[in-house]
């Protein structure tokens, strides 16, 4: 999936698997609140004994280690440590199929293996809020980012009557998305439904390529959140550009990661008279990621033990790099895998291998030591609410099982409040998710799985916030 904040531990812990002794690849599907997930589990046979990785295509998790296999007399057992997890099921010859139950806290969900190959493949159909015509003027547009010497590309909608006053430039979430904040893996185009609500109601949009997404240059692969809030800082300079469109009041429109750059542009360009932040966060984001993380778990029905674990793990990583931000990208890594082997050492619950322990360590190092984590992870939203003197309108679906609604919709009205602003209206959207769908759990498996692109009332609550300035 998009980054979409995701902590580290949730990474190593996404749904896990399965094994067999019958080497190869093994297919099923797991059937948990609110989606149906696609598994595949490839096992090896060596002379140490049995391993496995596991596959989740539809969360686009691929090659996932397990922590442990073992198999004798037709019982196989797989663990994965870090999620709580342990598949039991039992190898019948005659089918050629595993029947197991896959155990994850206190749930207990079936799941059956075969070799019958299964390709996921992503839907490949419209949505219901999809645009089916476009009464309206399109352009594609593309203008520079002098700062970091790229280009944009985009598309740029105003009303057929030109009547407009107001022009919304929008900010996609984390992880490299095209102009219509595309998640493929769940056939959803967020921005491409509310381009298209927003100028049927007078208001005009850009909406642009990630830099190196699509027909955007640039590398999206070494850029932080700063470099993204430069991009789109540019989008503010071309329309200021443009003689037909100077004259409208430019606002600025971010959803997820968006609603933290929406604010720092805001903070320091007077032409952004409005801003829109869709679950953007609020509280630092060393906390929002520890609090992502324990939600998510809870989600899955970990152990109170595991979700403290985890929560003091994930705790220690953030403190290393967030205290050392002057040191190289190598000189941090070994002082994480030290910091890491030392935890891993005294936790008297961790019983992964020596060898399992130093894959995890590894891929948790890697992942952090890179620049975009390290700059997010010493970002403070309060730091530019502070400063943000226009309108703001806060949304978060009480859903919202990645930016979590009540901590950070209440640290941002305290930061605006603290700053002198008098013109913000916060707005939690009752069981609304982080994609701002009507939600069951809130849990990643649903986005998928939800018809709806955008809930109607978050539609109509922003363009008419926005006809109301």
């Amino acid at each position: 999936m998009k980054r979409l904040f995701i902590s580290l531990s949730l990474i190593l812990v996404a749904f896990a698997g399965f094994a067999q002794d019958v080497t190869g690849d093994w297919y099923g599907s797991l059937t948990v609140p609110g989606a149906t997930l696609p598994v595949v589990m490839h096992i090896k046979k060596t002379a140490a004994g049995y391993s496995a990785t596991m596959d989740s295509p539809a969360q686009q998790a691929i090659g996932i280690p397990m922590d442990e296999t073992t198999f004798s007399d037709n019982k196989l057992v797989i663990a994965f440590k870090a999620g709580s997890l342990k598949y039991s099921g039992t190898f019948l010859p005659d089918s050629n199929k595993i029947n197991g139950n896959l155990q994850q806290g206190s749930g207990n969900f079936p799941l059956i293996l075969t070799r019958e190959k299964q390709v996921y493949t992503p839907e490949d159909k419209t949505r219901p809020q999809d645009p089916k015509d476009h009464p309206y003027l399109q352009e594609e547009v593309q203008f520079p980012n002098p700062k970091g010497g790229n280009t944009l590309s985009g598309t740029l909608t105003l009303p057929s009557d030109g009547k407009t006053k107001k022009i919304v430039i929008l900010i996609t979430g984390s992880g490299p998305q095209n102009r219509n904040e595309e998640i493929k893996q769940y056939n959803h185009r967020p921005f491409l439904v509310l381009s298209d609500w927003l100028t049927r109601n007078g208001i005009g949009v850009l909406r642009y390529d990630d830099r190196g997404v699509a027909k955007s240059t640039g590398n999206f692969n070494t850029a932080t959140t700063a470099d993204f809030a430069d991009d789109a800082e540019a989008a503010v300079n071309f329309i200021k550009s443009r003689p037909d469109l100077k004259s409208l009041s430019i606002g600025l429109l971010g959803h997820s990661e968006g609603g933290m750059i929406a604010p720092v542009i805001a903070s320091r360009n007077k032409s952004v008279k409005f801003i829109v932040l869709l679950a953007g966060p609020g509280i630092p984001i060393t906390e929002l990621m520890v609090r992502q993380n324990e939600d998510q778990l809870r989600l899955m029905a970990a152990p109170d033990s595991v979700i403290m674990r985890a929560n003091e793990t994930n705790t220690l990583i953030y403190k290393v790099v967030t205290t050392n931000p002057s040191l190289s990208a190598a000189v941090l890594k070994l002082k994480l895998d030290s910091t890491l082997h030392k935890k891993y050492a005294t936790d008297p619950e961790n019983a992964i291998s020596k060898v399992s322990d130093d894959k995890q360590i590894a891929n948790i190092s890697e992942a952090v030591v890179q620049p975009w984590f390290r700059y997010f992870l010493g970002f403070r939203p309060a730091d530019y609410l502070l400063k943000v003197q226009c309108p703001v309108l806060a949304l978060n679906g009480t859903l919202d099982k990645q930016v979590s609604a009540t901590p950070n919709l209440s640290a941002i009205k305290a930061a605006l409040t603290k700053g002198g602003n008098k013109r913000f209206e916060i707005a939690p959207m009752p069981g609304l998710n982080h994609m701002f769908q009507t939600a069951v759990t809130g849990g990643v498996g649903e986005y998928a799985q939800i018809t709806e692109t955008i809930n109607p009332v978050v539609l109509v609550k922003v363009t008419s916030w926005i006809n109301g300035l």
